[in-house]
């Protein structure tokens, strides 16, 4: 947790590794640590911790060592995600999905996410629909991902660990509201929970940021904070878009979470030293200005 006025925050902020590309994942990890993160969200694949490689398992046990020794020794927490571009089609980003005819190779990094979150005692595995392919209709989409997801909640019961859904701008799952209903028709299993990144709500949630916290806090296993205009879909540091961060932060404290909320800009490796430690600063700023009695502004 991290300290502000009025009290710590109950949740734990952290920072996703796509940010920090150009930079080895130990190296990353103790940049996060310094910069004052209590948790990683971790994107398997390139150029971190390949989840395919001989010896995977290896890597991930010594992974979940290091990751104890951090904050302060009180270890720091970790979200496994799995929105790597190319790695199971290197000419096709983020492909095959859920969504698509063939979606094997998709399954199957889904299964092994969870068999690392496991390893790893991870809070949860995020992931996401998929982008529908040309001549697939809604239903010929929605019909695919009710048919897979079961085999993923049975895998994540078995293993101990949760499953996260995210709402994506442009992909089939967009909104809370439709996670919520493909949660009600698989009958609401406990393993299956919603992820809400908090800069696509300006763009697609018909109720805003605090509508879709409210909407999908009694699931809500993953949080993701970025930036964003309300125009589209594109990841920016806090300050150059429209989000209310005190609003969020309060909302996020409002309704009772308590997991994990990280830092996700994947396309600013760039400057990722310097954006932990400002994106820290404005975090805690903005914890420090939340309003107490949350509510959507106009």
């Amino acid at each position: 947790m991290s300290a502000g006025a009025g009290g710590a925050m109950p949740f734990t902020l952290g920072y996703g590794t796509n940010g920090f590309t150009d930079h080895p994942l130990d190296v990353a990890l103790d940049v996060l640590d310094h910069e004052g993160y209590g948790a990683v969200a971790l994107t398997l694949g390139f150029p971190h911790l390949d989840p395919f490689v001989e010896g995977w398992g290896e890597h991930v046990d010594a992974l979940r060592a290091r990751l104890g020794t951090l904050h302060g020794g009180a270890g720091m927490r970790v979200v496994v995600e799995t929105g790597t571009r190319f790695l199971l089609d290197p000419y096709r980003k983020h492909r095959p999905t859920l969504v698509d005819a063939e979606a094997d190779a998709r399954m199957r990094f889904l299964r092994r996410a969870i068999e690392i979150a496991a390893a790893l005692d991870a809070e949860c595995v995020s992931f996401f629909s998929g982008v529908l392919p040309e001549g697939t209709s809604p239903e010929e989409g929605w019909a695919l991902l009710r048919d897979r997801l079961p085999e993923l909640v049975e895998e994540a019961r078995a293993l101990g660990v949760r499953i996260s859904l995210e709402p994506e701008p442009g992909m089939l799952v967009e909104t809370v509201g439709d996670a919520l209903r493909l949660r009600d028709e698989l009958g609401g299993p406990a393993e299956l929970g919603i992820t809400v990144d908090v800069g696509h709500c300006l763009v697609v949630e018909p109720d805003g940021v605090v509508g879709a916290l409210r909407a999908a806090a009694p699931y809500l296993a993953n949080v993701q904070l970025d930036d964003m205009p309300r125009t589209h879909h594109e990841h920016r540091p806090f300050g150059e878009g429209g989000i209310d961060l005190p609003l969020v932060l309060a909302t996020l404290a409002d309704v009772g979470y308590t997991g994990v909320a990280a830092v996700e800009l994947p396309r600013h490796s760039y400057d990722a030293p310097g954006l932990a430690h400002r994106s820290m600063t404005a975090l805690q700023r903005a914890w420090d200005d939340r309003p107490h009695h949350p509510q959507e502004v106009p």
